[in-house]
């Protein structure tokens, strides 16, 4: 055992995505022997992350400021919705430059031995939005993984039981089975937007 600070952030880092505790022993004596300058802006951006970072109350990205720059610009198309589950997938399409409507992020997928309703996933939000008259269009810009595959089934016959005048589209050619849009290149998820695909009756 560690004296009690280091264990203290060794267990820290072990709660990030596939940080195992060697790997938190090392991010730790690299902040030791790099001393007090890089712990303070460590620690300085994550009491800044935990004190501005809050959701946007209408498309659940993270940002600053709720509504998110992107839901308080008037000057994209307020009639189309894409659809994404992690803030970072909405980051890349927006740095595209190609889509000018808006996004809802959801957050989590969805699954059909859990309680699809439990808040978690952000589809109860998402059809709220949806009923309204003025949405025409929900693009699902979901990774075609078994988990994703799943989770626009679930969205989709939601959408058609509480707003069926909305035309539910997902992303076409260009993006195959297994591949995630975060790592996707500028071309093929062009494409994928451009020649996205209608699912289901009309």
């Amino acid at each position: 055992m560690y004296a009690a600070p280091i264990e203290e952030l060794i267990k820290a880092f072990q709660m990030l995505p596939s940080v195992g505790r060697r790997t938190a022993e090392r991010y730790v004596f690299f902040l030791l022997r790099k001393g007090k300058t890089r712990v303070s802006r460590l620690s300085a951006a994550l009491s800044s992350l935990h004190k501005d970072a809050r959701s946007c109350e209408q498309c659940w990205v993270f940002a600053a400021h709720s509504p998110c720059s992107t839901c308080a610009d008037s000057r994209r198309d307020a009639t189309t919705i894409c659809v994404v589950v992690h803030p970072q997938e909405q980051h890349v399409i927006e740095q595209m430059g190609i889509f000018t409507g808006h996004y809802h992020v959801l957050r989590e997928h969805t699954n059909a031995e859990l309680d699809p309703d439990s808040g978690a996933i952000k589809v109860k939000e998402l059809i709220a939005r949806a009923i309204s008259p003025d949405i025409k269009e929900v693009i699902l810009a979901i990774n075609p993984t078994v988990e994703g595959e799943s989770t626009m089934l679930y969205v989709e016959r939601k959408l058609r039981e509480q707003a069926p005048h909305v035309t539910v589209s997902r992303l076409a050619r260009g993006l195959p089975m297994g591949s995630d849009i975060q790592y996707i290149d500028a071309i093929t998820l062009d494409s994928a937007i451009t020649h996205r695909q209608k699912t289901g009756p009309q």
